[in-house]
């Protein structure tokens, strides 16, 4: 009786074993395309994660991500102990001495499910299968979706494959790439971005009580959140630390102590692209890196790239307050200004009619509705006229938003109101751009004012006329002008006379003074002498890439827009000797593993000598310098003590744009102000003009920079650099004054207004 049975259960032992052997066969070779592929096997000998590309300023600071999983790698030295310790106690208390299978734990599970415990019996390795392969998901046969036997064969796989990966990782190599690839909510794939994330601190430094938080998480990410389910996850953490007292990692003292303690969660550091610094920088440098990796063959957004950046993060800072700062104090005054009156009107200051309705039909919501309603518009504008609860930007909020309820029509004219900004700063003798600011709040204004957007420059444009001059007719900053009405007959037959902001003088100045206090004729009389078409010759040489128009009114810049990144650009070329050079913001790109796969060389190319290049630095300097100068205004800044300052302003036409472009021995800032489309400006120059729009964000920017000693060269008060030799004589008590005026110059037509 006894041997039968003992045969029996030998028989029915061999018979287990040759089944399972036969289902392993079956599984892994995919019998009949019942079971689904396993993955190749050069895909386990090299299973990649999706990694997060990172971009990185010039002082080592992250400045933000690229991905659809956020994560990035952590090696084997950089996580805790107490976080192993937390994490074998919990999921795998025998992994280091089982093959990838705890066979010991698996088949003691059948009998907590008969005493009515349930757990899971996947040990690390099994799990480390599961989520790098996507056994659930993926290589599914057609019996895969049957309830339970698509569980058992997604189950079979896993201890394939964890079999597999033990025979070809280390344990350390093993729990390193599970702690890497884990999802652990937020956004928040692996440790290093979950301490990061909930913690503010690295892998290294967790604590046992974080360490159990974040293991806790393993069950369900969402559930166990200590963000959205702190109760919950306060429970979760405390079972952990008691599995960690249970296998001896902790004293019983210090789990009753981990257990008193709360949750303590640092604001949730969120890798989002609308948080942290340079959020407009990041996205528009988005726009290059997805068209490098297109043409190279990576995926910005898992290959784990590591983007080199010229941004300086503390000066990248320091332009972020300066324009919050002094865009803050000029919103209010323009909220004030137009006080019970809408801001969109016409040259005459009439509010445009229809310009809210013709606003709202080109947003999102609208294309939305449209879409749904078709040409029913009483549908669609019942629904844009509906309060719904929304987040708005304010600069006197907490963070800058406010919780409110608006209808979607009242949130168009609500943002309409706002002024923006652009501001670059650079490096004029490398091109390294230093600091980029694209808006107010990337989160709420979208648009990047640097490079993307381009606006009318207004006076801001007159020395590239100003230095065409120079070169073509060997003038002097002393040559003399008379400040007297300059027509143009155009080639429609229409004339255009260039208008001073205020009256003409009939005094004559020297080209110094003109340019400081931007004396309209004077530029319109240059451009009479050279000829639009050399000015637009000279401005794409020095880097402005727009369209420009061959006119005579582009003398005051209102002859195209430019943009903040191809100005300051082009006012570098003055700085640098006479040598333009490409603004550059990225130095190299590498791969996950530190290989450069780029490095990026800026062009150059020399417009003037170095003597000319000197002779524009003197004459913009002529705006802090000269009497009525535009930047004088600047000497209430404390970087001005002791160091020489060239600059120019521009305003546009109706006050719509505001700039400022300033320039020291070593840093070109570009500003622009203005609103979001050309009729949303202010009605008087006494607020309008771009030493009250753009200049005070620059002198702010620049006392910053010259506080903060870390920042040298950019902070080093001096002067301009001369060259060896100067030919020109800069002392106008001293020089021999040509004077010119329209009297003297009878254009090749013979007509002295037909010049075109």
């Amino acid at each position: 009786m006894y041997l039968r049975i003992i045969r029996l259960g030998w028989t029915l032992v061999v018979a287990g074993f040759l089944f399972l052997g036969v289902w392993v066969l079956a599984v892994s070779n995919d019998w009949g395309g019942l079971f689904g592929g396993m993955p190749d096997l050069t895909k386990l000998e090299n299973p990649k994660s999706e990694v997060a590309s990172e971009l990185w300023s010039a002082d080592g600071v992250l400045l933000g991500k690229y991905f659809r999983q956020n994560r990035t790698p952590v090696r084997y030295e950089e996580i805790s102990p107490n976080l192993l310790n937390a994490l074998y106690a919990t999921e795998d208390i025998r992994f280091e001495d089982h093959s990838g299978i705890d066979f010991r734990g698996t088949f003691s599970i059948f009998f907590d499910l008969l005493r009515g415990k349930r757990r899971g019996g996947s040990t690390i390795t099994q799990q480390l299968a599961k989520n790098l392969f996507s056994t659930r998901q993926n290589l599914k046969g057609s019996l895969s979706d049957l309830p339970l036997l698509g569980t058992v064969i997604a189950k079979t796989k896993e201890w394939i494959l964890a079999i597999q990966l033990e025979r070809s990782y280390t344990k350390r190599e093993i729990v390193t790439m599970y702690l890497n690839e884990v999802e652990l909510g937020n956004n928040a794939f692996g440790v290093k971005v979950a301490a990061r994330t909930y913690f503010n601190t690295t892998p290294d430094s967790l604590t046992v009580p974080q360490a159990a938080v974040l293991v806790g998480m393993l069950k369900a990410p969402t559930r166990y959140n200590p963000i959205r389910n702190p109760e919950l996850a306060l429970m979760r953490r405390n079972t952990v630390i008691e599995q960690m007292e249970k296998y001896g990692f902790i004293s019983e003292a210090e789990a009753e102590r981990y257990k008193r303690a709360s949750i303590k969660v640092d604001a949730v550091q969120s890798d989002d692209h609308t948080s942290g610094i340079a959020t407009y920088f990041r996205m528009e440098v988005r726009k290059d890196l997805l068209a490098w990796c297109a043409k190279n063959g990576y995926d910005l957004f898992a290959d784990g790239l590591k983007i080199y950046t010229t941004i300086d993060s503390r000066m990248q800072r320091y332009a972020e307050e300066a324009i919050a700062e002094h865009m803050k104090e000029l919103q209010g005054k323009f909220f004030a200004h137009w006080k019970g009156r809408n801001p969109w009107v016409d040259e005459n200051f009439r509010e445009l009619p229809n310009f809210i309705d013709r606003a709202v039909k080109r947003t999102e919501h609208y294309r939305v509705l449209k879409s749904i309603y078709g040409d029913d518009s009483i549908s669609i504008y019942r629904e844009l006229n509906k309060p719904v609860r929304m987040k708005v930007f304010s600069w006197t909020a907490k963070n800058n938003e406010i919780d409110t309820v608006m209808s979607p029509i009242d949130s168009v004219k609500y943002f309409k109101k706002f002024l923006h900004a652009g501001m670059m700063s650079m490096d004029p003798h490398t091109g390294y751009v230093k600091a980029w600011v694209g808006g107010v709040n990337q989160k709420f204004f979208n648009y990047d004012h640097v490079k993307q957007g381009a606006r009318q420059p207004g006076s801001a444009f007159k020395p590239i006329v100003y230095a065409t001059a120079i070169s073509e007719q060997a003038y002097s900053p002393c040559t003399e002008v008379v400040d007297a009405p300059q027509t143009f007959v155009l080639e429609s037959g229409e004339t255009w006379t260039a208008k001073n902001f205020g009256a003409y003088t009939g005094n004559t100045y020297t080209l110094r003074q003109a340019l400081a206090q931007s004396i309209n004729t004077t530029a319109a009389f240059l451009m009479r002498r050279i000829q639009p078409r050399r000015v637009i010759e000279y401005a794409r040489k020095m880097g402005i890439t727009t369209p420009l128009d061959e006119v005579p009114s582009l003398a005051l810049g209102a002859g195209g827009d430019v943009s903040v990144y191809d100005l300051t650009g082009a006012y570098a070329t003055f700085v640098n000797k006479g040598v333009w050079i490409q603004p550059t913001y990225i130095t190299h790109i590498t791969d996950k593993n530190g290989k450069v796969l780029y490095r990026f060389i800026p062009q150059k190319r020399e417009v003037f000598d170095e003597e000319k290049a000197y002779i524009m630095t003197y004459m913009l300097r002529g705006a802090t310098e000269e009497r009525n100068g535009t930047g004088l205004g600047l000497y209430r800044y404390k970087f001005r003590q002791g160091t020489q300052v060239a600059c120019k302003t521009g305003t546009t036409q109706n006050y719509s744009d505001g700039w400022f472009m300033g320039m020291t021995k070593d840093l070109v800032t570009g500003i622009w102000v203005g609103g979001d489309e050309r009729s949303i400006h202010f009605r008087t120059g006494d607020y309008g003009q771009g030493s009250r729009m753009a200049m005070p964000a620059f002198g702010i920017y620049m006392d910053k920079i010259f506080a903060d000693p870390r920042l040298e060269p950019y902070n080093t008060k001096g002067e301009f650099p001369k060259p060896e030799k100067l030919t020109v004589e800069l002392d106008c008590s001293k020089a021999k004054a040509l004077r010119l005026d329209s009297a003297s110059y009878v254009p090749p037509s013979g007509n002295p207004l037909n010049d075109f």
